[in-house]
């Protein structure tokens, strides 16, 4: 039987970070660029409903990952719950639909402020949280990881954070959206690097298995600099500080690429995902202060 910390690290608390700093992001866009009044009764029901979202997929993950092969004994990432006989997957799977049953009774109170564009973006978001690695077309094993990070982590969670404060649809929403989501995905794209050995043994067709190394290493190198580069947007809307805040954390990302580009995937990858995630929050923080 698992013990709680086993749980705990079933969650994958270091990926939580792609959950919050959308969240922020969008509240402090909504609020900069909106004309209602901050609600930190909205923010925190947001930031509850899609952190479990994230926690539902990563368990949902661990699960069918096993399931369907993928995990192995040769994985070079962190210990999965369900991959080392900790807990069955079906345990696993409950977990993950009761997750989900706390993400649903979260949004409530944003269906009941924003009505139906919260049903809008919520029933795919429920469904693809199983579906990046489940049903029919999983999203993860068909080199889609990265799609769908950029949408439901930049763009949506972004943007719909961004109407739950402010209850407008607003181009800077879009546009925080595009550097979250770029930054966020460049943890999936460094963890299929590292993975790609294994994926391609196992028939993951990441876009790491699919097109190669080096073709992994520009994408990170353009993610990177691309999450930096639509931050003119703010300048141009004389926001100055939205772009040139955020910059004092892109000598992280350039370390993270020169590290890329010079160190063979495997184990140390694992520090360089951690790096990435502590890239995304201070990203997520300089660009919420430059807004406040």
């Amino acid at each position: 039987m698992a013990s709680f910390a086993e749980w705990v690290l079933a969650a994958r608390p270091k990926t939580l970070g792609a959950a919050v700093a959308p969240v922020f992001t969008g509240f402090f866009i909504g609020s900069a660029l909106g004309s209602q009044r901050v609600d930190w009764r909205l923010l925190g029901f947001t930031l509850g409903s899609t952190l479990a979202l994230q926690i539902a997929t990563n368990f949902f993950n661990d699960a069918l990952d096993f399931r369907q092969g993928k995990d192995t004994a040769a994985r070079l990432g962190p210990v999965r719950i369900t991959a080392s006989g900790a807990a069955r997957p079906e345990t696993v799977m409950i977990a993950g639909w009761l997750t989900l049953a706390i993400a649903i009774t979260l949004s409530l109170p944003l269906i009941v402020a924003r009505g139906l564009p919260i049903v809008l973006i919520g029933i795919p978001s429920l469904y693809f949280c199983y579906g990046y690695t489940g049903g029919p077309m999983p999203l993860a094993y068909r080199g889609l990881g990265e799609l769908f990070v950029i949408l439901f982590f930049g763009l949506i969670a972004v943007t719909g954070s961004a109407f739950v404060q402010s209850g407008e649809w607003m181009v800077g929403g879009m546009v925080g959206g595009l550097q979250i989501g770029c930054l966020s995905t460049v943890l999936i794209a460094i963890n299929n690097l590292r993975d790609q050995a294994e994926d391609l043994q196992t028939g993951k067709r990441t876009l790491a298995v699919r097109f190669g190394q080096r073709f992994a290493k520009i994408e990170i190198s353009t993610l990177i600099l691309a999450g930096h580069a639509f931050g003119l947007y703010w300048w141009k809307i004389g926001l100055i500080q939205g772009f040139l805040l955020p910059l004092a954390c892109l000598p992280a990302g350039l370390f993270l690429l020169l590290r890329i580009w010079t160190t063979a995937p495997g184990p140390t990858y694992n520090k360089l995902l951690a790096l990435s995630g502590m890239q995304l929050l201070l990203f997520a923080a300089l660009l919420c202060m430059a807004l406040s």
